[in-house]
């Protein structure tokens, strides 16, 4: 791991609209690995009161995309193709934080791991685990 693209890293947070109104933030970026913090919101509940699958899912699924960015080349971009999540148990707490490590990355494709902590400063808790893969593509002009 010895390139490092922090450029793209924060072009990844900023640059998406369904990120931002998520709430979704980095925390830290290193090569191979980004830390994300979502502050948890009455909106990324289901119906019982415990965060949801899908928040769950976004998280650790954009972190890893970030992870993987860290990782590319100057002009390639990443793209999820395969994505896997395991929920290990109920989340509920005022935050979730996400940790995601690149586990091989590749000239095509990257496999990233992201872990899904939920609880309070005091007590975090792993509920979620993630196997991202992505497609590392450096994409073509299109015309407007």
């Amino acid at each position: 791991m010895d390139s490092f693209n922090k450029e793209e890293v924060e072009r990844v947070f900023s640059s998406a609209p369904f990120i931002a109104d998520l709430g979704l933030e980095p925390v830290s970026i290193e090569s191979g690995e980004c830390r994300s913090r979502l502050v948890l919101a009455p909106r990324h509940l289901q119906q019982d009161g415990f965060v949801h699958f899908g928040v769950q899912a976004t998280m650790a699924d954009h972190t890893a995309g970030a992870a993987g960015a860290s990782m590319a080349k100057p002009g390639q971009i990443v793209l999820t193709s395969d994505f896997s999540l395991k929920l290990l148990r109920s989340a509920k707490g005022t935050h979730l934080d996400c940790i995601a490590r690149v586990l091989k990355a590749g000239s095509s494709l990257t496999v990233v791991e992201s872990e899904v902590y939920c609880g309070t400063r005091e007590d975090m808790r792993l509920v979620s685990k993630a196997t991202v893969t992505l497609a590392v593509v450096s994409p073509r002009e299109f015309p407007q």
